[in-house]
């Protein structure tokens, strides 16, 4: 039996995973697959890959290019979700500021530097024409921290997925003010090179089972209702959010990407220089 440790954010997402988790499709291939939730996101993830505390992880596209390029031992081998990630842009409900423009120089709640709060801060101000070497952080570690921050005045703004931050919408905790879509597809496996090395078929038959899920996932049974009750969401934003959500069921990850993602940061001073894309990339499927 092959042991592998899996990380991912507890949203819906990665619902997917929990389906093919359940019916015990990775013991059927003795592979020994344990998730692991991380609520501080992709920055903790990346820091669990670079530890070795975790062999896989699915995390946003631009953190995980951004610390690949500063040295993460992992390749990317498949684009997960293929759409875009909606970020909310929100404030505290009882805050003064009213529109994206009074955002300016106010302070941002982030869960950590290199996470995608952090970065999408960063397009967000690039897309308004702020000065970026101007911004104000303050790291909060997950979305509790950020209710807790803008709840107590320590920051002024926090960008967190739209339907998962949905329901403290709803509640008057916190109050949307835009909306910001990343330029680019939004989640990816990412698995650490050691284990690709020593691994590399039961790493791919994981994918093999995890795209089967993926390709109907859609189309399963009250998966609507099932996911409303499970993440605490009105059913018609479920619906609203399988309607623009895909997945990607094996292609494999494009060098084209990887360079349109680095183009950007480069532009946005996230990273100072350009590495191969290649080097970033790991093809399982010849």
């Amino acid at each position: 039996m092959t042991h592998l440790k899996i990380g991912g954010v507890p949203e819906h997402f990665n619902y997917p995973w929990y389906i093919s988790l359940k019916n015990k499709e990775y013991n059927k291939h003795s592979i020994q697959l344990r998730w692991q939730d991380f609520p501080g996101g992709t920055g903790a993830m990346c820091n669990a890959l670079r530890n070795g505390e975790i062999d896989m992880a699915i995390v946003l596209t631009e953190g995980i290019i951004k610390d690949i390029a500063a040295g993460n031992p992992s390749k990317i081998v498949q684009t997960f979700v293929e759409s875009p990630l909606l970020w909310g842009i929100h404030v505290s409900a009882n805050s003064s500021f009213k529109k994206i423009e009074d955002l300016e120089h106010a302070t941002i709640a982030i869960s950590r530097y290199g996470s995608g709060s952090h970065l999408m801060a960063i397009v967000n101000a690039t897309n308004q024409g702020w000065d970026v070497d101007q911004l104000k952080f303050k790291v909060v570690d997950h979305l509790q921290g950020g209710i807790e921050a803008l709840s107590n005045g320590k920051a002024d703004y926090f960008m967190w997925e739209h339907f998962t931050t949905k329901p403290y919408v709803d509640a008057g905790v916190f109050r949307r003010i835009d909306n910001c879509p990343t330029p680019w597809p939004c989640f990816v496996i990412a698995v650490r090179n050691e284990v690709l090395k020593m691994n590399f078929k039961e790493v791919k038959k994981v994918l093999e089972i995890i795209n089967k899920v993926t390709k109907d996932f859609k189309k399963t049974e009250a998966i609507s209702e099932t996911l409303s009750k499970k993440y605490d969401q009105h059913e018609e934003d479920i619906l609203h959010w399988l309607k623009v959500t895909e997945w990607n069921a094996g292609t494999p990850v494009a060098e084209s990407l990887i360079t349109n993602v680095q183009n950007k940061m480069i532009a946005f001073n996230v990273i100072k220089e350009k590495k191969k894309s290649k080097e970033f990339i790991k093809n399982m499927y010849f």
